[in-house]
Order: structure tokens, then C-alpha cells, then sequence
């Protein structure tokens, strides 16, 4: 979603904050803008509509000068995308970049407005920087008036300023919504993500809730909630990522989806040792998990569904009960969390608003917090107890694919723990399953390497208007993905069902224009799955099924409406039955001609609610 930077250094501040933006472009944005103090202490900016591009062309002809600046990619959230909405926002001696909602922002516009103090935007945004011009107006210093401004704000935010005539100062704050100060060598460096920085700095301290930030370039000076002065851990960046590489492939997403067999062996390894000959698990070794009554798991989008095929796996290996719910609905159920709850919250960024709120509820209430992320250092594995980290590496398509993969790797591998702890499973299935993991990247490496035959499917695919993915047990959360997969980058309209609800109701919508994808793995669910295709082939739809070769020599299908799959561990089903279901996806939006790895109107990353 929106990104933040900011920059105190020793060169032209204007091309390092255009090159440290780009870096946050996979966060998905609608416009973008700059502002510097230039030398003579004034304010000034540049804002351009749609990619970062137009902003660079109009700094060639409209230049901005200054060593000191703050930078934004905008995702609209209150008022449309154009330039006058576009950030900073400027008003009087304030420049101001925001992510996050000001909910009290329209008490605030009518207050000042009656004080004279009349907004130009419609952002919730700008309401920040006239607050703070008008304390500043009053005879306030500049952190007065930037401390007293934040005292007004009610709802989400990361804030940073700048200040005319302050050449040497940037004000930072967060509440519900990340930041990182970077340190250089008599420079400093701000950023919503500290990957963002990683050319800049490898030196970084997260504000935690509630702090703001004084930062010059000869250091930061960080306060709580309190206003107390407090110290903030350095934590050094490991990563060495070139966000602009795509290796030869046309698109992150291609790339990232070609990825996943090195990812997952990553994800695997990083868990799993066997030097005694027995398969160990190297996580949450503090949760005994026959003292756990029940788990909660919470996640939003592509990482529900992920949570969905997990509990699946859980109730069926450990069988302890498990309770599903999307994030953004969770906390305002205000459920009750029983004594030996574990709560897990799974997240690509660790940043997801909604997550992390229902984190923030459970907090106190579950025995323990379990967070899964593809960040080791983001908010919410920071306020978890235990965090496993799905180390998919950077992933820069809004789409999310081995991050998904991921995710859904570490989940199995939690749940065979659980399923160890509590003796429901014998240590030759653990052996047998663990051995068949480990086989998985081998078994998806040889299946990318021959997926030409997606593309006439997926050609037809991009002809249509709508697309039904029908499943079984393991297939159900993958139909979903599926759908939701289509959707996000193709723009076609597709729904995913359980393969026995299609007689409740949408078989209503079955006709020769609607292609239905059926997954379908020769398993003990085959037979039931091929009764509910045979119930829309005999409606004239266009029924393409994705199974095994034993399951597509059962089902009598011909090739053009057939994706044939490699056979495997039913168990494991859902890690190889990803794969087709991103690949039509993508062909799709390829075929259509779609921004594959920027969709219209997605965030990567989304930290509002």
C-alpha cells in the first residue's frame, strides 16, 4: 500500500528519494510525489498521477533541489487519484507524507475551516499539515507544533514532515502503521519498509507503537507514547535483493512462480534436520501442543486460504479443533478466547492492518501468539510470541504465489508437530510425509519446466467473462485461491466453490459460456468430484480438469480440457496444485494484456482497514 520515504543527506536529495520509491512501487500505489527544503529553506515539491515514470519525467523539466526530502506512493483511499490528492501536502511552513487513515480527519477539517483553515484536497491527509501550519501560524516551534498535531489525530498513521527553513530536520511518527529509521555515515533515512533502504543502509531501529522521531543527520531522538526519550534496538539488515531483476522473465509474478521450488526447499530446511536419522522439527519447540485446546488462525486474502487448507491438515493429523476467520472480521466479533488457545496470524508483509489488529485482540487473551511471515523484523512478528518465518525471499507481485506456497509448507510443518506432541501420528508417517516434503521442490522443479501447455487454456480463458474453480477437501481452499488468483490480475469475474454446493445454487449458472475448473487429484474424494463434473458437462460447460494421470485416464478427458499433474502425496496436494492455478492466472492476464504485476486498484502490502 502507500510508502513512505525520507532522506537527510549529502547529495540531491530529489533522484535518491524517485530510486528509493521504485523500491516500494510492489506495494501497489495510484500516484506519487517528492518534496524537498531546498537551500533557501523553502518548501517545495513535484506530484505526478500513475507510475513513477511521470513523476520522473516532470522532475527533467521541473527540477527539485534540496539534501533534505520526504517521498510518497499513494493508494487512494479518500478521494480520487489525482494530482491535487497526490502527497505531500503542503501547507504554509509543513510538507506532510501520510499512510493510514485519519478517522477523526472531517471534525478536524470543520474546526479549522471555521478557523480559517479551509482544505484544497479531499484527502484525510492534508487535514495533518494544515493542523500543524495553523500551531505554527499560533507561534509554535515546529516540534511543538508537530507533537501537538499528533495529539489531535485519531485512527492509523505514519507520519513525516518537513519544515520550512529546517534544513537538517525530519518529524516522524507511527501509530497502527510502520516505520524504520535508517543511519547512515552523517545521513539518516526513513521508510514504511525497511527492504526500501537496503541501498541506503543496512542499519535500522523500528518505531513500535505510539513513538515519534526527531531525526537529523547527525542521528534520531525517539519518544514513546509518554514522550519519554527511549532507545530503539538496532537491527542490521541482511538481505542483498536487486528489486529490478526479474532474471529473464517477462514479469516478478513469472518469476516468483518459477521460484517456488528453491523457496520451499528454503522454507523446509530452515525446519527441518535429520542428522539422527528422525525427521526434527526446529520449531515452536516452547508450545506443547497437548496442552493446546484449540487454535485460532487468522488471516486476510490469499493467506486465509492458506489458514483454510491448514486446518484441513490439523484436524485431521493433530485433531485439535480449529476455528478459520478473516482478519478484518475477527476482533469485531469480540469472540471469546479460551484458556490453552493458541492464536496463529499468518501475513506475507507482517505489516496487514487487519491482522494485526486481531493480533492486538488475542493479545492477552490466547496462551500463545504464533505469527507467520515472510518478515522477521515487521510488526507483527515483533508483537508475537513465536514467529516462523516462511523465508520465501522478496516478493514483488501483488499477486502473491511462493509466499503462498510457503506459507502453506510451514503450516504442514507445525501441524506434524502438533500432531507428534499429542502422539496422534506414528513416527513412520512423520518420516514418510517429511521425506515426501522434502521431495516436493525436486517434483515442482520438473512440472515448471513444461507449462506451454497451460497457455492455449488460458488463451480461451481470457475470452470469457466468468470462471467457476470447483474442489473437494484439500481442493476446496485451493479453488478458492484459484478464483481469487483470476480475478486479481485477468480482471475476469470468478468465483470458487465447494464441488458439493454446486447443486445449491450456483449450477444456476451453468451454460456453454462458463468454463468450470475442477481440481481434482486422484485421492479418495476422486470419485465425488467426478459425479459433480459430470453434472456441468451435462449442462454444456466448458470443463477443464486439473488431476493426475491416473485421475484423467479414470475421468476420460482429452487433453485440451485436461491439465495433467504429477502424482504425489494427497497430503501434499495443495503445495503442487498451486502451481497451474497461478500459471492459468497469469497466462490469462498475459493473453488480456492486464499490469501483471501491479493490478489496478491492489496493494501489495495493505496497511489501512
Amino acid at each position: 500500500m502507500c510508502g513512505i520515504i525520507g532522506i537527510l543527506g549529502k547529495h540531491e536529495a530529489a533522484p535518491i528519494l524517485v530510486e528509493a520509491l521504485k523500491r516500494l512501487e510492489y506495494r501497489g500505489y495510484d500516484s506519487s510525489g517528492i518534496a524537498t527544503v531546498k537551500d533557501d529553506g523553502s518548501l517545495d515539491r513535484r506530484r505526478a498521477v500513475g507510475k513513477l515514470v511521470e513523476l520522473q519525467d516532470k522532475l527533467v523539466f521541473e527540477p527539485l533541489k534540496g539534501k533534505a526530502g520526504i517521498g510518497h506512493t499513494r493508494w487512494a483511499t479518500h478521494g480520487e487519484p489525482n494530482e491535487k490528492n497526490a502527497h505531500p501536502h503542503t501547507r504554509g511552513a509543513v510538507s506532510v507524507v501520510h499512510n493510514g487513515i485519519i478517522e477523526n480527519f472531517l471534525t478536524l477539517r470543520e474546526e479549522l475551516k471555521c478557523e480559517g483553515y479551509k482544505a484544497v484536497t479531499d484527502t484525510d491527509s492534508e487535514t495533518i499539515a494544515i493542523l500543524c501550519s495553523k500551531f505554527i501560524d499560533e507561534g509554535d516551534e515546529p516540534l511543538v507544533a508537530a507533537r501537538k498535531t499528533l495529539l489531535k489525530l485519531s485512527g492509523s498513521f505514519a507520519i513525516a514532515m518537513l519544515f520550512e527553513g529546517q534544513k537538517n530536520l525530519i518529524f516522524a511518527a507511527r501509530s497502527g502503521s510502520p516505520l524504520a529509521v535508517g543511519y547512515g555515515k552523517n545521513e539518516i533515512y526513513l521508510g514504511s519498509d525497511a527492504l526500501a533502504l537496503l541501498p541506503l543502509t543496512k542499519k535500522v531501529a523500528y518505531l513500535e507503537e505510539g513513538d515519534h522521531a526527531v531525526l537529523t543527520r547527525e542521528g534520531a531522538e525517539i519518544y514513546d507514547i509518554k514522550g519519554n526519550s527511549v532507545s530503539r534496538q538496532i537491527t542490521y539488515l541482511n538481505q542483498s535483493i536487486n528489486f529490478h531483476d526479474k532474471s529473464g522473465f517477462s514479469h516478478f509474478m513469472e518469476k516468483e512462480i518459477h521460484e517456488q521450488p528453491i523457496a520451499l526447499e528454503r522454507a523446509i530446511s530452515s525446519y527441518l534436520s535429520d542428522s539422527t536419522g528422525k525427521p526434527t522439527f526446529n520449531l515452536l519447540k516452547k508450545i506443547n501442543f497437548t496442552e493446546v485446546s484449540r487454535i485460532i488462525l487468522v488471516a486476510c486474502g490469499t493467506a486465509y486460504y492458506a489458514c483454510y487448507v491448514a486446518k484441513y491438515w490439523i484436524e485431521k493429523l493433530a485433531k485439535i479443533p480449529v476455528e478459520i476467520d478473516i482478519a478484518s472480521e475477527f476482533r469485531y466479533r469480540e469472540p471469546p478466547i479460551e484458556h490453552a488457545t493458541v492464536a496463529i496470524f499468518v501475513s506475507q508483509s507482517g505489516e496487514t492492518a487487519d491482522t494485526l489488529a486481531a493480533l492486538r485482540y488475542c493479545s492477552g487473551r490466547a496462551e500463545k501468539i504464533i505469527s507467520i511471515v515472510n518478515v522477521s523484523t515487521s510488526s507483527i512478528a515483533r508483537e508475537s510470541d513465536e514467529v516462523l518465518e516462511i523465508h520465501a525471499g522478496p516478493e514483488i507481485g501483488v499477486a502473491s504465489t511462493k509466499a503462498f506456497t510457503c506459507q502453506l509448507a510451514v503450516l504442514l510443518l507445525a501441524t506434524l508437530k502438533a500432531a507428534k506432541d499429542r502422539a496422534e501420528i506414528s513416527s513412520t508417517d512423520i518420516s514418510k510425509t517429511v521425506n515426501n516434503l522434502k521431495n516436493l521442490p525436486a517434483i515442482l522443479n520438473q512440472y515448471l519446466g513444461n507449462v506451454n501447455s497451460l497457455k492455449d487454456i488460458s488463451y480461451k480463458l481470457s475470452t470469457t467473462s466468468d470462471v467457476l474453480f470447483l474442489g473437494r477437501g484439500l481442493m476446496y481452499p485451493l479453488a478458492l485461491e484459484g478464483a481469487l488468483k483470476l480475478k486479481e490480475i485477468s480482471y475476469i469475474h470468478a468465483e470458487g466453490y465447494a464441488s458439493g454446493e454446486l447443486k445449491h445454487g450456483p449450477i444456476a449458472l451453468i451454460d456453454d459460456s462458463v468454463p468450470v475448473i475442477i481440481l481434482a487429484p486422484y485421492d479418495n474424494l476422486f470419485e465425488k468430484s467426478i459425479s459433480n463434473m459430470q453434472e456441468v458437462i451435462a449442462r454444456k460447460a466448458n470443463v477443464i480438469v486439473i488431476s493426475d494421470n491416473d485421475g484423467l485416464r479414470e475421468a476420460g478427458l482429452k487433453s485440451e480440457t485436461s491439465i495433467e499433474m504429477p502424482k504425489a502425496d494427497p497430503l501434499l496436494a495443495p503445495l503442487i496444485y498451486a502451481l497451474p492455478i497461478q500459471l492459468l492466472a497469469y497466462f490469462t492476464a498475459v493473453f488480456k494484456g492486464t499490469d501483471v504485476d501491479q493490478p489496478r486498484n491492489l496493494a501489495k502490502s495493505v496497511t489501512v482497514e
